[in-house]
């Protein structure tokens, strides 16, 4: 059974910077669709960052430049580097992989976030 768990999440001040993890287990295959979801407060869910094969990203407008999206040498791995994070960056954020074959979208159970102003 595929799971994916998150860690890094927390408090910080705005400004400041956290780094989100993600490891997919119980797959034997790769997943090279790897992402990060938010959803804050009475909003809806929302991609914030996505990576896909060969290495290209996708980002929602307003973290262009101050999030990051990579994968790790590891296998279904992903990271999230946030940077400059500012209050309305405040959610919970979910690890998503997509299966290769099927197209089936896993999800993590989310690690919160929130930026004090």
């Amino acid at each position: 059974q595929v799971q994916l768990v998150e860690s890094g999440g927390g408090l910080v001040q705005e400004g400041g910077s956290l780094r989100l993890s993600c490891v997919a287990s119980g797959s034997r295959v790769s997943f090279n669709h790897m992402g990060w979801y938010r959803q804050a407060p009475g909003k809806e869910r929302e991609l914030a960052a996505f990576i896909y094969p060969g290495g290209s990203t996708r980002y929602a407008d307003s973290v262009q430049g101050r999030f990051s999206v990579s994968k790790d040498r590891a296998p279904n791995t992903v990271y999230l580097q946030m940077n400059k994070l500012k209050p309305e960056d405040t959610a919970v954020y979910y690890c998503s992989a997509l299966s290769p074959g099927s197209g089936y979208q896993y999800w993590g159970q989310g690690t919160q976030v929130t930026v004090s102003s």
